[in-house]
């Protein structure tokens, strides 16, 4: 296993980090556990969850995630072992969670407390906030949506509950998820300027099919040093080749879940069907190339991979292995310059 130091910070991470969001929908307990104890013996270090979890978000299996994390945390003693990672959720379509969704004070005080209990820790390593408060290009839009909509709670009243957060013990680092780069700037200056905590870190997709992180935010990270927590880097299973022409495979997420469509447009399948066609060419899986991709990105500091079974689990591991030449990197960049993030 590799592992990277989060820059402004003291956690080091695994480069492969151990996503859970099928803890408590598409894995059992049991299943999980087995997951969590695999992981751990690869030097996985890293474990990423949400109080939203698990997904497709549900009233009566919010919270089970961190829950079942929380149920081997206590039973493996291995707390100490791991960075552990969760999120608050933003006001978007989950108004179960709490009855006011916004990232105020009252909120994020709420979710943390309400994530420790499930959890069963005293802290969490790295506490991001799971999607801003506005409205903006995110989860599959790609230009700018233009709204006169103004929102009460501001970045920096975000900003400082979370520093109560740190000085009460409860979380050590900060980071953001489905950030843009005009939120992560404005994070950074109002920090700077109030003397708050830096954020650390932003998790946002980013797979073949999805290199919009590319665009702004990889200058960012590299000058900025708040690198990119990659998740969804098969493009929901899609790059594995397994959703080709048709296919639908009986308990994989997109059969089971039709929400799931979007890395399923012409121009995605299209691109796809070459990277798959590149791999096999290449004599590598279609998943570990995808997956070695993203590991090799200079502004990657974690690849967060999810797994319905121990035989995926350990072929996405095992990625970790396999380097991409500069000839095959070469032919990449060929098929992402014909199809240019078709699935944002």
């Amino acid at each position: 296993m590799l592992y990277r130091k989060l820059p402004h910070s003291s956690l080091e991470v695994s480069k492969i980090a151990l996503g859970t969001m099928t803890f408590g929908e598409q894995n059992s307990q049991a299943e999980a556990f087995s997951q969590l104890d695999y992981a751990l013996e690869r030097g996985v270090n890293f474990i990423d969850t949400a109080e939203m979890y698990p997904v497709p978000p549900k009233p009566d299996t919010q919270g089970s995630t961190e829950s079942i994390i929380g149920n081997w945390l206590e039973k493996s003693g291995k707390r100490e072992k791991v960075v552990l990672a969760t999120k608050v959720a933003g006001p978007r379509n989950v108004p179960y969670i709490r009855e006011n969704m916004s990232l105020d004070r009252r909120n994020v005080h709420l979710a943390i407390d309400d994530s420790l209990k499930r959890l069963k820790t005293d802290y969490i390593d790295l506490y991001q906030v799971h999607w801003p408060q506005r409205q903006t290009n995110t989860f599959g839009q790609l230009n700018y949506p233009y709204s006169d909509e103004q929102y009460e709670v501001t970045l920096i009243e975000t900003l400082e509950a979370l520093a109560e957060l740190i000085k009460a013990g409860k979380i050590r680092y900060i980071g953001v998820s489905n950030e843009t780069p005009w939120g992560v700037m404005s994070l950074l200056k109002l920090a700077e300027k109030h003397e708050l905590p830096r954020i650390v870190s932003i998790q946002n997709p980013y797979n073949l099919l999805n290199r919009s992180f590319e665009v702004g935010l990889s200058e960012i990270s590299h000058y900025e040093g708040v690198e990119l927590l990659a998740y969804s880097p098969l493009a929901f299973g899609c790059l594995s080749g397994k959703y080709l022409d048709g296919q639908r495979p009986e308990g994989a997420r997109c059969t089971l879940f039709e929400r799931f469509v979007r890395y399923f447009t012409p121009q995605g399948e299209a691109a796809t069907q070459a990277y798959v066609d590149l791999a096999h060419k290449h004599n590598l899986d279609p998943a570990q190339m995808a997956l070695a991709f993203v590991n090799q990105r200079p502004f990657v500091a974690s690849n967060i991979i999810g797994a319905t079974t121990m035989e995926q689990l350990k072929a996405n591991i095992d990625s970790i292995s396999v380097n991409l030449s500069d000839d095959l990197l070469s032919e990449i960049q060929a098929i992402g310059t014909t199809y240019s993030n078709p699935c944002p």
